[in-house]
């Protein structure tokens, strides 16, 4: 099995930044790509960035130039650093890992269970 641990949530003021941790562990997997997701209140979750197994980013158009996710694949940790905090940035950020189980070699999606960015002056 395949769990995601997130970290680095908090209260910010406007202009701030925040990093954001999400750490995968357990056995018999390799990842192939990581994503940050989001969700605020009232809204349907939202993607936010992706990095691939060869360190490929794709940014959604709200936080590119803001946003940087990157990885540390020995550490099977994906980092967003958020910089130029807006208040519609406020929302229970989530990852996302695919991976590919070796047992059956097929490919599966794990979430963590998010951690709260609130900014607000």
């Amino acid at each position: 099995q395949v769990q995601l641990v997130e970290s680095g949530g908090g209260l910010v003021q406007p202009g701030g930044s925040l990093r954001l941790s999400c750490a995968a562990s357990g056995s018999g997997f390799s990842i192939n790509a990581m994503a940050w997701y989001r969700q605020a209140p009232g809204n349907q979750r939202e993607w936010v960035a992706s990095i691939t197994g060869g360190g490929n980013t794709v940014y959604s158009n709200s936080v590119k130039g803001r946003f940087t996710i990157s990885r540390d694949v020995a550490k099977n940790t994906v980092y967003l650093q958020m910089n130029s905090l807006k208040p519609e940035d406020t929302a229970v950020y989530c990852c996302k890992a695919n991976v590919q189980v070796f047992r059956g070699n097929y490919a599966a999606d794990y979430w963590g269970q998010g951690t709260q960015v609130t900014v607000s002056s």
